[in-house]
């Protein structure tokens, strides 16, 4: 298998328990290794007191982005560490993008820079994460080992 299609494969199969993820109403709209574009748009429940998008659900589209492009490699990745910076507020039918880039990726640890921008390409957040290898494989390939 290719790259390519081993972080098509994983995302595919991520997917299918990522029930947070779905239930936010997220797609992932692009995959490669070390990489990802997730959508979500802001309804009418993901609304704070101040009438924006809670900070809450800008970083779990971040997160989202953030695991799939650092599963992307076919390793399984979690989160060490992730921050977020918020530059602007996002509202109610605002789609957001998130966009996951692979910064480093040394032995088991990775750095991920994610935008979160809005429809109209205005920058919302942006986030980094720490991500960690731990043992096993998302799916199996034809050569079994991961690659």
């Amino acid at each position: 298998m290719t790259g390519q299609e081993i972080a098509e494969a994983v995302v595919s199969e991520m997917w299918r328990s990522d029930l947070a993820s779905q239930k936010l109403g997220m797609r992932v709209t692009k995959i490669a290794p070390g990489y990802a574009q997730v959508e979500m748009t802001v309804s009418g429940d993901m609304v704070n007191g101040h009438s924006t998008c809670h900070g809450g659900f800008v970083f779990c589209l971040a997160d989202s982005a953030f695991a799939f492009a650092c599963n992307s490699h076919n390793a399984r990745t979690v989160a060490a560490s992730c921050s977020i910076e918020f530059l602007a507020p996002a509202y109610a039918g605002d789609r957001l993008v998130a966009e996951a880039k692979e910064t480093a990726l040394r032995s088991r640890t990775g750095i991920y820079d994610v935008t979160v921008a809005n429809q109209n390409g205005d920058r919302v957040a942006f986030f980094r994460g720490r991500s960690h290898r731990v043992k096993g494989d998302i799916i199996q390939t034809s050569a079994g080992d991961g690659s």
